[in-house]
C-alpha cells in the first residue's frame, strides 16, 4: 500500500493558503468570452512549447505556434511531439469541461498514447511498460536512477490512483496532485512519454480543485524556466528498492506549489491587463454570424450574404478571424461548407 512521507511545513501551509485566496478571486470574476479564448489559445501554446522543451524537444516557441496554426502534412518527430501534446490539451480540456475526466488507469493511458503517437512503436503507446528502464544523467550519459521492475509496475499504479482517489476528501487537493506528480515519475510506467503524462494527468487533478481557469494554466512553463531544478526536485537517485523507505515528499510539494502560485500570478497579470482591443472584439457584422448560428446551429456564406453588403473576399475573412478566435469552426467542403459554433473536443 502506497503511504508517502511528507510534512506541512509553514511554508507548505503558506502556499496552499495563497493559491486558495488566489483560486478564489479568479473564480469570482467574469472575463470577456473573447479574451479568455485568446488567453486559452496562447496557453496551450505555451504549455506545449514548455513540456515538450523539458525533454528536450529543441523547436522554439515560435516555432511551437507555427507548428500549431498550419498543421503541416509531413510532420518531423519534434513537430509531431508538439501535434500529439497540444492535442492531448484540448482533449483534456473539454473532458474536464464535460465533467468526464475520472482518475483512473484508462485515462493515463489514452494520455500516453495521444503523446507518443507516431513517435515511438504503437506496441509501447498506451500500455504499460513491460520492459526495465533506467534513467540517465544527460550531461554525463550515466544512469542515476533504477525504476521500479516491469512485473511491479501495475501494482504500485493501482496503489497510487487508489490513494489519489480515496484520499481526496481528506487531504488538500494541492497536495495529492503534487504527490502524484512526483510518484509517477518515480515509478516510471512507461517506456516513454512518462514526464509528458504525469504533467498532464497533474493537470486534471488540480482542475478538480475548482480552478475554473484550467484551460488557461501552464505550470510546465515554471518548470522549463529551470529544467535542472525541476529534475532535482520531482526525480529521485539510485535503486528504488534501495531508497524507496527514504523518499520523502515535502521539499517537493513546496516547490510544486511554488509553481502554481507563479502561475496564478501570470494568468492573473494576465487577465487584469486585458482588455476587448480591436483585436479581440467582436464586431457587429461578425454577431450577426454569431447570431445566425445561435439561432440556426450553422451559417452558410450564402446565409451571410443574405444579411451583408460584404464582398465574398472579405466575408471569407470575417469567418476565419472568428475561427481565429477559438468561437466557430468549419465543416464540410467547397459548396457544402458551413461554420457552426465550435465544439469541445
Amino acid at each position: 500500500m502506497f503511504k508517502p512521507r511528507y510534512r506541512i511545513t509553514e511554508k507548505l501551509l503558506a502556499n496552499i493558503k495563497r493559491i486558495a485566496a488566489l483560486v478564489a478571486d479568479f473564480n469570482s470574476k467574469r472575463f470577456p468570452n473573447t479574451v479568455v479564448m485568446a488567453l486559452a489559445k496562447e496557453a496551450r501554446e505555451l504549455s506545449t512549447f514548455a513540456s515538450t522543451s523539458i525533454e528536450g524537444n529543441p523547436l522554439p516557441l515560435t516555432e511551437v505556434k507555427r507548428v500549431l496554426k498550419n498543421r503541416p502534412e509531413n510532420l518531423r518527430d519534434t513537430e509531431r511531439e508538439v501535434i500529439n501534446y497540444n492535442r492531448a490539451l484540448e482533449e483534456l480540456d473539454g473532458l474536464i469541461r464535460r465533467g468526464k475526466a475520472p482518475l483512473n488507469l484508462k485515462l493515463i493511458l489514452r494520455i500516453q498514447e495521444t503523446v507518443t503517437k507516431g513517435l515511438i512503436a504503437k506496441s509501447r503507446c498506451g500500455r504499460l511498460r513491460k520492459e526495465p528502464v533506467f534513467v540517465n544523467d544527460p550531461r554525463t550519459g550515466k544512469t542515476i536512477y533504477w525504476p521500479p521492475d516491469q512485473k511491479d509496475v501495475k501494482d504500485f499504479m493501482d496503489n497510487l490512483i487508489d490513494y489519489t482517489n480515496k484520499k481526496s476528501g481528506s487531504v488538500d487537493p494541492l497536495i495529492l496532485a503534487g504527490i502524484f506528480h512526483r510518484q509517477f515519475v518515480i515509478i516510471h510506467p512507461f517506456m516513454d512519454g512518462n514526464g509528458r503524462t504525469a504533467r498532464l494527468v497533474t493537470k486534471v487533478l488540480l482542475a478538480s480543485m475548482g480552478l475554473n481557469t484550467f484551460n488557461l494554466f501552464s505550470f510546465e512553463n515554471y518548470y522549463n524556466r529551470n529544467v535542472t531544478k525541476y529534475f532535482e526536485k520531482v526525480g529521485v537517485f539510485n535503486n528504488y528498492y534501495d531508497i524507496k523507505d527514504r523518499i520523502d515528499f515535502t521539499a517537493w510539494l513546496e516547490y510544486f506549489t511554488d509553481g502554481i502560485i507563479d502561475e496564478l500570478l501570470r494568468v492573473g497579470k494576465e487577465l487584469g491587463e486585458s482588455r476587448v482591443s480591436p483585436e479581440t472584439a467582436i464586431r457587429a457584422h461578425e454577431r450577426r454570424i454569431m447570431k445566425h448560428i445561435r439561432e440556426h446551429g450553422y451559417i452558410t456564406d450564402r446565409d451571410y450574404a443574405a444579411v451583408t453588403d460584404r464582398a465574398k473576399a472579405t466575408r471569407n475573412k470575417d469567418f476565419n478571424r472568428l475561427i481565429a478566435l477559438g468561437l466557430i469552426e468549419k465543416k464540410g467542403k467547397g459548396k457544402a461548407t458551413y461554420y457552426r459554433l465550435k465544439q469541445s473536443p
